[in-house]
């Protein structure tokens, strides 16, 4: 069955660039041996960063679950996850991720995420992007909000 995730992962990817919606990536989840979810790259037609695969499915399927987590789901992706993607599995919890092509793969066809990777580990102030805090103080207010909410729902 894996192979059968991966291979419509690899699908939606192909398709995605033949029809011109998007970049070579395609995503897919399943829980229970059944996909519940898919995605292809979507940024350049809709004009988000945001709209890789990974992160489409991960919506679509956490909306069809109705929960903020993967818990006993499996992610098929056609491409090592980037630093975003990844960011946003771990925070989905998925059992368990599955990759066909590697992130030196993507690299050499114009998809290269090691300059994010070499910035992360940075200071903020030495990042390529400049960020610079300021307000630190007030900020506080909302995790205190958050401390003292009765209902929160950790995560």
């Amino acid at each position: 069955m894996q192979n059968e995730f991966m291979a419509r992962a690899i699908q939606l990817a192909v398709q995605n660039v033949r029809s011109g919606q998007g970049g070579p990536f395609g995503a897919v989840i399943v829980k229970n041996g059944e996909i519940i979810a898919a995605g292809a790259n979507s940024v350049t037609t809709t004009n988000d960063p945001t709209a890789h695969a990974e992160v489409l499915a991960i919506r679509r399927a956490c909306e069809k679950l109705g929960a903020f987590q993967l818990n006993g789901c499996e992610l098929y992706t056609s491409c090592e996850p980037c630093p975003m993607c990844l960011g946003a599995i771990y925070w989905a919890r998925p059992d368990k991720v599955y990759f066909a092509a590697s992130a030196a793969d993507a690299s050499r066809v114009g998809f290269d995420d090691s300059f994010i990777y070499e910035e992360i580990p940075k200071a903020p102030a030495v990042r390529k992007l400049p960020m610079v805090q300021i307000m630190r103080e007030e900020a506080q207010a909302a995790f205190q909000a958050w401390e003292d909410h009765p209902n929160k729902v950790p995560y």
